[in-house]
């Protein structure tokens, strides 16, 4: 009996590595000889790295940088074994969770750390990027990012503009010039796991500045100034980036991306599964066990869960969801190749106690998951 493992992270509580630990420990109380699998999967947020070394093999690194306020931290970020690789968390570096709630303002934060560790990298002898660009406190449109590798950024009056979201409404003019060159020696792919435009009712200030700590007002005022970042990247790069899927991604750090480092903007799920040839691992499996903190109806929707089923099903391998809570529309998996969802969830409890007891909860829910399960391939 073969079982994969393969779950996202239970955000706040658990990394996906240690979701995996759990699960592995009931499907050993339920049956000893199983043969396990497991397979660490992340959405370009918090469990990127871990995810990825975990299969190319390599280390960590730490590099102060400066953190979405512009304070001295260190961040860690991977360097793969193979291919001058380094797989970048922004999240590491210009990351909300850095931020107090009191300190969240997208007016003011920066995503000038990711582009320290990408210069980082670079000094290294990196030429092959990996950035995962989930979980940003940001939406500087990635100038900061751009700043760090030695791109100017200037007002009306010739004078260079604050690294930030504020910044950006007196954006007049940007100058590559002293980009540092071995950007362009350089290969990088983005996770992206999301369609949202630079700018608009779809764009990253409407769909995701709330979150990060803007009102109304603050609101309108970020999503011009994306359009106007837009505007000046067509004029001076010859660029247009404003309506790709995905530009609007870590506070329109992905169109940053595309302008100042020509990155090509993918599907996490897809990259990860390439990198850690998922379909290859999974042959010959007789279950796989999936999940995240919640499954609902927005699982479907190119998060990691969907890629999952969906190499599942090439296979004819059953699948299985784990989960701390289960939300409307989870049963629109049912028709994707979901066989069932099942709740950690045993009593009742609070949020906070539920992400206390969360590895045992996992532990127990996929013992009670694999003796059913057993019981069924015994039937005749």
């Amino acid at each position: 009996m073969k079982v994969v493992i393969a779950p996202d992270s239970f955000k706040g509580s658990l990394s996906s590595r240690q979701v995996c630990v759990a699960i592995g420990k009931g499907i050993k109380r339920a049956d000893p000889s199983v043969e396990i699998v497991a397979i660490p999967m992340a959405d370009g947020g918090e469990g990127t790295v871990d995810a990825l070394m975990d299969s190319l093999g390599g280390h960590k690194v730490i590099a102060e940088v400066k953190d979405p306020l512009f304070r001295d931290i260190k961040a860690q970020y991977g360097l793969a074994d193979k291919d001058e690789t380094a797989v970048i968390e922004m999240a590491a570096a210009s990351g909300l969770a850095l931020l107090s709630d009191m300190e969240r303002n997208p007016m003011k934060t920066t995503t000038y750390g990711t582009g320290q560790l990408i210069k980082d990298a670079l000094d290294r002898g990196c030429r092959n990027f990996i950035i995962g660009i989930g979980g940003s406190a940001t939406n500087d449109g990635g100038i900061g990012m751009a700043a760090a590798l030695g791109a100017k950024f200037y007002d009306w009056d010739g004078n260079a503009i604050e690294l930030n979201g504020g910044g950006l409404l007196k954006l007049d003019a940007i100058d590559l010039s002293q980009l540092d060159p071995r950007v362009a020696e350089s290969r990088f792919r983005v996770f992206c796991d999301v369609d949202n435009i630079l700018y608009g009712s779809t764009g990253a200030a409407y769909v995701y500045g709330r979150q990060k700590g803007a009102d109304d007002a603050m609101i309108e005022k970020l999503d011009m100034a994306l359009k106007r970042l837009s505007e000046i990247i067509e004029r001076d790069l010859n660029k247009s980036v404003a309506l790709v899927p995905g530009a609007g991604a870590a506070g329109g750090l992905g169109a940053g991306l595309l302008a100042f480092l020509d990155a090509k903007l993918e599907k996490g799920i897809d990259i990860l599964m390439e990198t850690i040839g998922f379909e290859e691992r999974i042959k010959g499996a007789n279950l796989i066990i999936t999940g995240e903190g919640r499954m609902d109806h927005q699982t479907k929707y190119g998060k990691t869960i969907s890629g999952i089923i969906e190499a599942a099903k090439k296979q004819g391998i059953p699948v299985v969801g784990i989960c701390g809570s289960i939300g409307d529309g989870v049963e629109e998996l049912y028709s994707e190749g979901l066989n069932s969802v099942f709740s950690i969830i045993n009593r009742p409890m609070s949020l906070e106690e539920s992400m206390v007891e969360t590895s045992e909860l996992l532990t127990s829910t996929a013992q009670n998951v694999m003796s059913l399960f057993m019981a069924n391939v015994s039937q005749p």
